[in-house]
């Protein structure tokens, strides 16, 4: 199967002009949106398709004020403004679901059942996921903020808090604000970074 390439204006939004954003326009993002996130972000790869990712929108003042704790610095203005804030988690059971989700081979659920073995794979295919949402929002016109700057034990005791998920990182979306963004930093060019052998 061949694909032609997105065009420049589709690569702008998804990655050359999107910035991580630390401010909001006072704009809502609708659990329907949000679903419409999910729905696209699923579908990126991961490990025998274990899909670990665990996600809790908060967007409600309720919600934001059992995260505002937990919150570092200024992540706590900037998360508060958001019109929301998902925190990204992962599962350590995940390997539950194998065999619903990799019904071909259901005994890949015991390649991951140890625990040296579920956490970083959760870990690993979790972050992946994470990305995948942020493309997700990106792609369906939302803006980003993510953000490490946080408890993640409290943010676990309070939002996962009799279950296997750890959280991994926040990511605020909704609709940036264009006069709080950073100028760009500079990136690694390909000879920096790459190799081809």
């Amino acid at each position: 199967m061949s694909h032609d390439p997105l065009p420049d204006a589709s690569l702008d939004q998804i990655f050359r002009t999107a910035r991580t954003q630390n401010g909001w326009l006072d704009k809502p993002v609708s659990e329907t949106l949000l679903r419409a996130v999910y729905d696209l972000m699923r579908f990126g790869p991961t490990s025998a398709n274990c899909s670990p990712a665990r996600i809790v929108f908060v967007r409600t003042p309720e919600g934001k004020k059992r995260l505002e704790p937990f919150l570092s610095g200024n992540n706590k203005e900037k998360t508060m403004q958001a019109p929301a804030c998902a925190i990204i988690g992962h599962d350590l059971k995940f390997y539950e679901e194998i065999p619903r989700l990799f019904p071909h081979a259901p005994e890949a659920k015991n390649w991951f059942s140890a625990p040296a073995v579920a956490e970083p794979t959760a870990f690993r295919n979790g972050t992946l996921q994470g990305a995948y949402f942020m493309i997700a929002a990106r792609a369906l016109g939302l803006d980003c903020g993510p953000m490490s700057g946080f408890d993640n034990a409290g943010v676990d005791r309070e939002f996962f808090a009799g279950t296997d998920i750890k959280s991994n990182f926040l990511c605020n979306v909704g609709y940036g604000d264009p006069s709080k963004i950073f100028a760009r930093s500079p990136r690694l060019s390909f000879e920096e970074a790459c190799q081809i052998v």
